[in-house]
Protein backbone atom coordinates (compact mmCIF):
# COMPACT_ATOMS: atom_id res chain seq x y z
CA UNK A 1 0.00 0.00 0.00
CA UNK A 2 1.25 3.57 -0.50
CA UNK A 3 0.74 5.53 2.90
CA UNK A 4 1.20 8.60 4.26
CA UNK A 5 2.44 8.61 8.09
CA UNK A 6 2.06 12.23 10.01
CA UNK A 7 4.11 13.04 12.65
CA UNK A 8 8.06 12.10 13.00
CA UNK A 9 7.86 11.27 16.41
CA UNK A 10 8.29 7.92 18.27
CA UNK A 11 5.09 6.48 17.30
CA UNK A 12 5.11 7.78 13.76
CA UNK A 13 9.05 7.23 13.03
CA UNK A 14 8.93 3.46 13.70
CA UNK A 15 5.56 3.27 12.59
CA UNK A 16 6.72 4.24 8.85
CA UNK A 17 9.98 2.40 9.20
CA UNK A 18 8.15 -0.78 10.19
CA UNK A 19 5.63 -0.19 7.61
CA UNK A 20 8.07 0.19 5.18
CA UNK A 21 10.26 -2.79 6.11
CA UNK A 22 7.25 -4.74 5.60
CA UNK A 23 7.10 -3.37 1.83
CA UNK A 24 4.94 -0.75 2.21
CA UNK A 25 5.98 2.60 0.94
CA UNK A 26 5.64 5.09 3.55
CA UNK A 27 5.39 9.34 3.17
CA UNK A 28 6.09 10.47 6.19
CA UNK A 29 4.83 13.97 6.80
CA UNK A 30 6.40 16.11 9.83
CA UNK A 31 6.64 20.51 10.00
CA UNK A 32 10.10 20.25 11.69
CA UNK A 33 12.34 20.30 8.64
CA UNK A 34 15.61 19.15 10.38
CA UNK A 35 13.52 15.45 10.97
CA UNK A 36 12.46 15.87 7.25
CA UNK A 37 15.81 16.71 6.02
CA UNK A 38 16.94 14.20 8.69
CA UNK A 39 15.08 11.41 7.95
CA UNK A 40 15.73 11.93 3.66
CA UNK A 41 19.80 11.48 4.90
CA UNK A 42 18.73 7.69 6.14
CA UNK A 43 19.06 9.32 9.83
CA UNK A 44 16.35 8.32 12.58
CA UNK A 45 15.27 11.88 14.11
CA UNK A 46 14.87 9.55 17.37
CA UNK A 47 16.77 7.19 19.45
CA UNK A 48 15.27 4.15 19.58
CA UNK A 49 16.71 0.78 18.97
CA UNK A 50 17.48 -0.87 16.25
CA UNK A 51 15.69 2.66 14.31
CA UNK A 52 18.59 3.76 12.37
CA UNK A 53 19.10 0.76 10.97
CA UNK A 54 15.68 0.47 9.48
CA UNK A 55 15.61 4.18 8.50
CA UNK A 56 18.53 3.95 6.57
CA UNK A 57 17.85 0.72 4.78
CA UNK A 58 14.67 1.43 3.39
CA UNK A 59 15.48 5.28 2.42
CA UNK A 60 18.11 3.18 0.26
CA UNK A 61 15.33 1.00 -1.12
CA UNK A 62 13.06 4.37 -1.81
CA UNK A 63 10.41 3.09 0.46
CA UNK A 64 10.83 5.57 2.55
CA UNK A 65 10.62 9.42 2.54
CA UNK A 66 9.71 12.52 4.33
CA UNK A 67 8.21 15.99 3.58
CA UNK A 68 6.42 19.21 5.08
CA UNK A 69 3.91 18.92 2.35
CA UNK A 70 0.32 17.19 3.24
CA UNK A 71 -1.34 17.85 -0.10
CA UNK A 72 2.28 16.33 -2.36
CA UNK A 73 2.17 13.45 0.56
CA UNK A 74 -1.63 12.22 -0.32
CA UNK A 75 -2.21 12.85 -3.67
CA UNK A 76 -1.99 8.75 -4.33
CA UNK A 77 -2.04 7.59 -0.56
CA UNK A 78 -4.12 5.14 0.12
CA UNK A 79 -4.40 5.70 3.94
CA UNK A 80 -3.28 8.26 5.66
CA UNK A 81 -2.09 7.96 9.76
CA UNK A 82 -1.93 10.55 12.03
CA UNK A 83 0.19 9.93 14.80
CA UNK A 84 0.95 13.39 16.17
CA UNK A 85 1.45 14.16 20.10
CA UNK A 86 -1.44 14.69 22.50
CA UNK A 87 0.10 16.48 25.58
CA UNK A 88 -1.83 17.23 28.73
CA UNK A 89 -3.57 20.57 28.80
CA UNK A 90 -3.34 23.04 31.86
CA UNK A 91 -6.33 21.09 32.98
CA UNK A 92 -4.74 18.02 33.26
CA UNK A 93 -7.07 17.47 30.20
CA UNK A 94 -5.50 15.73 27.07
CA UNK A 95 -4.29 18.82 24.65
CA UNK A 96 -5.87 17.83 21.09
CA UNK A 97 -4.60 20.94 19.08
CA UNK A 98 -2.29 18.92 16.54
CA UNK A 99 -4.91 16.04 15.95
CA UNK A 100 -7.18 18.64 15.37
CA UNK A 101 -4.70 20.84 13.09
CA UNK A 102 -3.20 17.92 11.06
CA UNK A 103 -7.17 16.64 10.23
CA UNK A 104 -8.06 20.02 8.79
CA UNK A 105 -4.64 19.88 6.31
CA UNK A 106 -5.74 16.39 5.70
CA UNK A 107 -9.22 17.60 4.70
CA UNK A 108 -7.45 20.13 2.48
CA UNK A 109 -5.62 17.42 0.55
CA UNK A 110 -8.56 14.71 0.40
CA UNK A 111 -10.62 17.87 -0.94
CA UNK A 112 -8.19 17.94 -4.05
CA UNK A 113 -8.36 13.96 -4.62
CA UNK A 114 -11.72 12.37 -6.53
CA UNK A 115 -10.48 9.11 -4.90
CA UNK A 116 -11.61 7.48 -1.69
CA UNK A 117 -9.07 7.15 1.05
CA UNK A 118 -8.52 6.26 4.47
CA UNK A 119 -7.85 8.38 7.68
CA UNK A 120 -6.39 6.40 10.54
CA UNK A 121 -6.35 8.02 14.08
CA UNK A 122 -3.50 5.98 16.26
CA UNK A 123 -2.77 9.31 18.15
CA UNK A 124 -4.13 8.34 21.92
CA UNK A 125 -7.40 10.40 22.08
CA UNK A 126 -10.18 10.27 24.47
CA UNK A 127 -13.00 7.89 23.74
CA UNK A 128 -15.59 10.19 21.47
CA UNK A 129 -12.43 12.27 19.82
CA UNK A 130 -12.51 10.83 16.20
CA UNK A 131 -16.46 10.66 15.58
CA UNK A 132 -17.22 14.17 17.67
CA UNK A 133 -14.03 16.49 16.36
CA UNK A 134 -11.74 14.78 13.86
CA UNK A 135 -14.75 13.60 11.14
CA UNK A 136 -16.31 16.97 11.61
CA UNK A 137 -13.44 19.07 10.73
CA UNK A 138 -12.01 16.29 8.04
CA UNK A 139 -15.71 17.19 6.58
CA UNK A 140 -15.54 20.59 6.87
CA UNK A 141 -12.37 21.05 5.21
CA UNK A 142 -12.56 18.09 2.26
CA UNK A 143 -16.33 18.93 1.52
CA UNK A 144 -17.14 15.00 1.54
CA UNK A 145 -18.65 12.40 3.52
CA UNK A 146 -17.20 10.11 5.80
CA UNK A 147 -17.42 6.68 4.48
CA UNK A 148 -19.23 7.48 1.91
CA UNK A 149 -15.80 9.45 0.56
CA UNK A 150 -12.89 8.73 2.75
CA UNK A 151 -12.71 6.30 5.60
CA UNK A 152 -11.76 6.83 9.35
CA UNK A 153 -10.63 4.27 11.60
CA UNK A 154 -9.01 3.98 14.75
CA UNK A 155 -5.92 1.70 15.84
CA UNK A 156 -4.13 2.37 19.36
CA UNK A 157 -0.39 2.04 19.24
CA UNK A 158 1.20 -0.25 21.59
CA UNK A 159 4.53 0.17 21.85
CA UNK A 160 7.31 0.19 24.69
CA UNK A 161 10.40 2.97 24.16
CA UNK A 162 13.29 0.69 23.97
CA UNK A 163 11.55 -2.55 22.78
CA UNK A 164 9.37 -0.29 19.99
CA UNK A 165 10.08 -1.84 16.61
CA UNK A 166 9.74 -5.47 18.50
CA UNK A 167 6.81 -3.85 20.36
CA UNK A 168 5.16 -3.51 15.79
CA UNK A 169 6.87 -6.33 14.24
CA UNK A 170 5.52 -9.11 16.82
CA UNK A 171 2.16 -7.16 17.67
CA UNK A 172 0.24 -8.82 20.76
CA UNK A 173 -2.63 -7.66 20.11
CA UNK A 174 -4.15 -4.99 17.22
CA UNK A 175 -7.33 -3.24 17.69
CA UNK A 176 -9.15 -1.88 14.91
CA UNK A 177 -11.95 0.56 15.72
CA UNK A 178 -14.25 1.10 12.61
CA UNK A 179 -18.03 1.28 11.75
CA UNK A 180 -17.72 0.47 8.16
CA UNK A 181 -16.11 -2.85 6.54
CA UNK A 182 -14.28 -0.70 3.71
CA UNK A 183 -12.24 1.57 6.74
CA UNK A 184 -12.18 -2.03 8.78
CA UNK A 185 -10.71 -4.28 5.76
CA UNK A 186 -8.61 -1.12 4.75
CA UNK A 187 -7.04 -0.86 8.09
CA UNK A 188 -6.71 -4.73 8.58
CA UNK A 189 -4.58 -4.34 5.51
CA UNK A 190 -2.01 -2.12 6.94
CA UNK A 191 -0.75 -4.47 9.85
CA UNK A 192 -1.93 -8.00 7.66
CA UNK A 193 2.15 -8.40 7.71
CA UNK A 194 2.68 -8.15 11.09
CA UNK A 195 -0.46 -10.11 12.43
CA UNK A 196 -3.50 -12.43 11.55
CA UNK A 197 -4.90 -11.95 15.08
CA UNK A 198 -7.04 -8.07 14.26
CA UNK A 199 -9.64 -7.28 16.96
CA UNK A 200 -12.18 -5.37 15.39
CA UNK A 201 -14.46 -3.31 17.32
CA UNK A 202 -16.52 0.66 17.73
CA UNK A 203 -14.38 3.80 17.26
CA UNK A 204 -15.00 4.64 21.06
CA UNK A 205 -14.13 1.16 22.31
CA UNK A 206 -10.86 1.04 20.37
CA UNK A 207 -10.00 4.81 21.98
CA UNK A 208 -10.49 3.86 25.20
CA UNK A 209 -8.58 0.41 25.08
CA UNK A 210 -5.38 2.45 25.11
CA UNK A 211 -6.45 4.16 28.32
CA UNK A 212 -7.54 0.85 30.17
CA UNK A 213 -3.74 -0.03 29.18
CA UNK A 214 -2.03 2.77 30.52
CA UNK A 215 -3.69 3.05 33.45
CA UNK A 216 -3.14 -0.58 34.18
CA UNK A 217 0.47 -0.50 33.65
CA UNK A 218 0.92 2.78 35.83
CA UNK A 219 -1.61 1.04 38.63
CA UNK A 220 0.89 -2.01 38.33
CA UNK A 221 3.85 0.12 38.90
CA UNK A 222 2.31 2.11 41.77
CA UNK A 223 1.06 -0.71 43.52
CA UNK A 224 4.38 -2.35 43.59
CA UNK A 225 6.83 0.50 44.81
CA UNK A 226 3.92 1.20 47.37
CA UNK A 227 4.39 -2.80 48.47
CA UNK A 228 8.32 -2.36 48.03
CA UNK A 229 8.04 0.83 50.77
CA UNK A 230 5.88 -1.33 53.33
CA UNK A 231 8.73 -3.80 52.78
CA UNK A 232 11.53 -1.54 53.45
CA UNK A 233 10.02 -0.01 56.43
CA UNK A 234 9.79 -3.75 57.73
CA UNK A 235 13.26 -4.84 56.80
CA UNK A 236 11.91 -7.58 53.80
CA UNK A 237 13.17 -7.75 50.25
CA UNK A 238 10.68 -6.43 48.47
CA UNK A 239 12.07 -7.75 44.90
CA UNK A 240 11.87 -11.14 46.70
CA UNK A 241 8.19 -10.62 47.88
CA UNK A 242 6.86 -9.50 43.89
CA UNK A 243 9.23 -12.55 43.02
CA UNK A 244 6.96 -14.82 44.51
CA UNK A 245 3.61 -12.69 43.43
CA UNK A 246 5.02 -12.78 39.78
CA UNK A 247 5.17 -16.72 39.73
CA UNK A 248 1.63 -16.34 39.70
CA UNK A 249 0.42 -15.92 36.31
CA UNK A 250 -3.20 -17.22 36.63
CA UNK A 251 -4.23 -14.79 38.54
CA UNK A 252 -1.54 -11.91 38.75
CA UNK A 253 -1.88 -11.55 35.01
CA UNK A 254 1.62 -11.09 33.67
CA UNK A 255 5.09 -9.94 34.91
CA UNK A 256 5.08 -7.04 33.28
CA UNK A 257 5.94 -3.89 35.29
CA UNK A 258 6.12 -6.26 38.21
CA UNK A 259 9.48 -5.40 39.62
CA UNK A 260 9.91 -2.68 42.60
CA UNK A 261 12.15 0.21 41.03
CA UNK A 262 11.92 3.72 40.31
CA UNK A 263 9.09 6.08 39.72
CA UNK A 264 7.51 6.02 36.00
CA UNK A 265 7.85 8.44 33.63
CA UNK A 266 7.49 8.99 29.88
CA UNK A 267 4.99 10.51 27.53
CA UNK A 268 2.25 8.17 27.85
CA UNK A 269 1.54 6.71 31.27
CA UNK A 270 1.27 10.11 33.28
CA UNK A 271 -0.91 12.28 30.61
CA UNK A 272 -2.97 9.39 29.96
CA UNK A 273 -3.70 8.96 33.88
CA UNK A 274 -4.57 12.70 34.18
CA UNK A 275 -6.66 12.68 30.65
CA UNK A 276 -8.38 9.98 32.48
CA UNK A 277 -9.18 10.95 36.08
CA UNK A 278 -10.19 14.18 34.33
CA UNK A 279 -12.62 13.06 31.99
CA UNK A 280 -14.18 10.89 35.21
CA UNK A 281 -14.34 14.21 37.28
CA UNK A 282 -16.74 16.32 34.22
CA UNK A 283 -17.97 12.96 34.50
CA UNK A 284 -18.89 13.06 38.21
CA UNK A 285 -17.46 9.64 38.38
CA UNK A 286 -15.36 8.89 41.46
CA UNK A 287 -11.94 6.97 40.57
CA UNK A 288 -10.34 7.35 43.87
CA UNK A 289 -7.45 4.70 43.08
CA UNK A 290 -6.54 6.27 39.50
CA UNK A 291 -6.64 9.69 41.35
CA UNK A 292 -3.97 8.20 44.38
CA UNK A 293 -1.96 6.56 41.49
CA UNK A 294 0.72 9.98 40.21
CA UNK A 295 0.68 10.65 44.10
CA UNK A 296 1.86 7.63 44.84
CA UNK A 297 4.65 8.06 41.61
CA UNK A 298 5.79 11.00 43.42
CA UNK A 299 6.18 9.42 46.63
CA UNK A 300 8.67 7.24 45.04
CA UNK A 301 10.72 10.14 44.07
CA UNK A 302 10.32 11.76 47.39
CA UNK A 303 11.79 8.76 49.28
CA UNK A 304 14.82 8.13 46.92
CA UNK A 305 15.71 11.91 47.39
CA UNK A 306 15.51 11.22 51.24
CA UNK A 307 17.57 8.30 51.11
CA UNK A 308 20.15 10.03 49.44
CA UNK A 309 19.72 12.81 52.14
CA UNK A 310 20.26 10.31 54.51
CA UNK A 311 23.62 9.53 53.47
CA UNK A 312 25.06 12.99 54.08
CA UNK A 313 26.75 12.74 50.83
CA UNK A 314 26.45 16.13 48.27
CA UNK A 315 28.59 14.87 45.22
CA UNK A 316 26.18 12.87 43.22
CA UNK A 317 26.65 10.41 40.32
CA UNK A 318 23.54 10.39 38.36
CA UNK A 319 23.55 7.16 35.73
CA UNK A 320 20.40 7.65 33.38
CA UNK A 321 18.71 10.74 32.71
CA UNK A 322 16.44 9.69 30.11
CA UNK A 323 12.90 7.92 31.95
CA UNK A 324 13.96 4.61 30.33
CA UNK A 325 16.85 2.77 28.76
CA UNK A 326 17.44 2.76 25.05
CA UNK A 327 15.70 5.82 24.48
CA UNK A 328 16.39 9.81 23.79
CA UNK A 329 12.65 10.79 25.52
CA UNK A 330 13.26 13.25 28.78
CA UNK A 331 9.52 13.61 29.01
CA UNK A 332 8.32 13.57 32.40
CA UNK A 333 11.67 11.50 33.54
CA UNK A 334 11.44 10.80 37.06
CA UNK A 335 15.50 11.00 36.90
CA UNK A 336 15.39 14.19 35.19
CA UNK A 337 13.10 15.80 38.30
CA UNK A 338 15.28 13.74 40.96
CA UNK A 339 18.43 15.96 39.17
CA UNK A 340 16.16 19.03 39.46
CA UNK A 341 15.72 18.56 42.69
CA UNK A 342 18.70 18.04 44.11
CA UNK A 343 20.46 20.62 42.28
CA UNK A 344 17.37 22.82 43.78
CA UNK A 345 18.88 21.65 47.23
CA UNK A 346 22.63 22.43 47.15
CA UNK A 347 24.25 19.10 45.45
CA UNK A 348 26.93 18.73 43.37
CA UNK A 349 25.69 16.63 40.03
CA UNK A 350 26.84 14.93 37.40
CA UNK A 351 25.15 12.42 34.83
CA UNK A 352 25.71 9.95 32.79
CA UNK A 353 23.32 8.77 29.78
CA UNK A 354 24.66 6.92 26.59
CA UNK A 355 21.61 7.69 24.95
CA UNK A 356 21.79 11.08 25.83
CA UNK A 357 23.36 14.11 23.96
CA UNK A 358 22.32 17.34 23.72
CA UNK A 359 23.91 17.77 20.35
CA UNK A 360 21.15 14.89 18.83
CA UNK A 361 18.01 15.80 20.32
CA UNK A 362 15.66 18.00 17.99
CA UNK A 363 12.22 18.46 18.25
CA UNK A 364 9.97 18.38 21.57
CA UNK A 365 13.02 16.31 23.36
CA UNK A 366 15.04 19.32 23.12
CA UNK A 367 12.41 21.69 23.65
CA UNK A 368 11.68 19.87 26.74
CA UNK A 369 15.12 19.55 28.12
CA UNK A 370 16.18 23.13 27.50
CA UNK A 371 12.56 24.16 29.11
CA UNK A 372 12.71 22.03 32.67
CA UNK A 373 16.42 21.91 33.22
CA UNK A 374 18.22 24.46 30.68
CA UNK A 375 21.78 24.06 32.24
CA UNK A 376 21.65 20.03 32.27
CA UNK A 377 23.58 20.09 29.64
CA UNK A 378 26.84 21.36 31.37
CA UNK A 379 25.71 17.98 33.82
CA UNK A 380 26.17 15.67 30.91
CA UNK A 381 29.07 13.57 30.58
CA UNK A 382 29.47 10.70 27.74
CA UNK A 383 32.32 9.42 30.16
CA UNK A 384 31.43 6.77 32.62
CA UNK A 385 34.51 7.48 34.40
CA UNK A 386 34.67 10.46 34.92
CA UNK A 387 31.22 11.07 36.24
CA UNK A 388 32.21 8.48 38.72
CA UNK A 389 35.37 9.94 39.60
CA UNK A 390 33.61 13.37 40.78
CA UNK A 391 31.18 11.65 43.24
CA UNK A 392 30.91 10.87 46.37
CA UNK A 393 27.42 8.96 46.07
CA UNK A 394 26.50 6.96 42.97
CA UNK A 395 22.78 6.46 42.15
CA UNK A 396 21.36 4.48 39.59
CA UNK A 397 18.08 5.82 37.97
CA UNK A 398 17.72 3.65 34.74
CA UNK A 399 17.64 -0.15 34.03
CA UNK A 400 20.59 0.00 31.69
CA UNK A 401 22.77 -3.26 31.94
CA UNK A 402 25.87 -1.21 31.12
CA UNK A 403 25.45 -0.56 35.06
CA UNK A 404 25.10 -3.63 36.17
CA UNK A 405 28.87 -3.33 37.79
CA UNK A 406 28.44 -0.30 39.16
CA UNK A 407 28.87 -1.24 42.94
CA UNK A 408 32.66 -2.47 41.60
CA UNK A 409 33.14 0.97 39.21
CA UNK A 410 32.10 2.92 42.76
CA UNK A 411 34.84 1.39 44.97
CA UNK A 412 34.27 2.96 48.57
CA UNK A 413 31.70 4.87 47.63
CA UNK A 414 28.01 4.46 48.68
CA UNK A 415 25.86 3.06 45.60
CA UNK A 416 21.56 3.48 45.69
CA UNK A 417 20.08 1.84 43.03
CA UNK A 418 16.74 2.99 42.18
CA UNK A 419 15.92 0.06 39.58
CA UNK A 420 17.48 -3.12 41.04
CA UNK A 421 20.18 -2.96 37.76
CA UNK A 422 22.95 -2.86 39.87
CA UNK A 423 22.14 -5.69 42.33
CA UNK A 424 25.64 -7.41 43.53
CA UNK A 425 25.64 -11.21 43.59
CA UNK A 426 26.79 -10.59 47.57
CA UNK A 427 25.46 -8.36 49.28
CA UNK A 428 27.62 -5.34 50.83
CA UNK A 429 27.44 -2.50 53.04
CA UNK A 430 28.14 0.01 50.46
CA UNK A 431 25.01 -0.93 48.28
CA UNK A 432 21.10 -0.03 49.12
CA UNK A 433 17.99 -1.06 46.96
CA UNK A 434 15.63 1.72 46.89
CA UNK A 435 13.11 -0.54 48.39
CA UNK A 436 14.81 -4.03 48.89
Amino acid sequence: MRITVVGLGYVGAVSGACLAESGHDIILVDVNPIKVEQLNSGISPISELGLDELVRANVGRGRLAATDDMIWAMKQADAVLICVGTPTGRNGDVHLDDVLAVAGQIGRALAQRPDWCLVLVTSTVPPGTVEQQVVPVLERESGKRSVDDFGIAFSPEFLREGSAIADFTTLSKTVIGAEDGRSATTAESIFRPFTADVQHTSIRVAEMAKFADNAWHALKVAFTNEVGRICDGMGIDSQEVMRIFRADLRLNVSPAYLTPGFAFGGSCLPKDLRTLTYRARALGVSVPVLESILPSNHGHLQLAISKIQATGRKRVALLGLAFKCGTDDLRESPALELAECLLGKGYSVAIHDEYLSLAKLVGANRDYLLRVLPHVASLLNDDLRQVLDGADIVVVAQRNPRYSNVVDLAGDRPVLDLTGVARPLRATALYDGLTW
